[in-house]
């Protein structure tokens, strides 16, 4: 359980020091995402998973 709160917290900090670094940036790329058809964003999406699932079972593999 405690690697679930580590796991959300690491996230937390990463989006926090993306929307903290470049605001406008994230309004462009918000923008940007709005105009894909729902099926790209699904891809993207699915795609996103499956690397996190891939990181999370390598650095388990691994030991750390």
């Amino acid at each position: 359980m405690i690697w679930v709160i580590l796991a959300f917290g690491l996230v937390a900090i990463a989006e926090g020091l993306v929307l903290a670094l470049a605001p406008s940036r994230v309004e462009q790329v918000l923008a940007m995402m709005a105009r894909l058809p729902v099926e790209t964003r699904r891809l993207i999406g699915l795609v996103s998973v499956a690397v996190g699932a891939t990181l999370v079972a390598l650095v388990r593999w691994v030991g750390f």
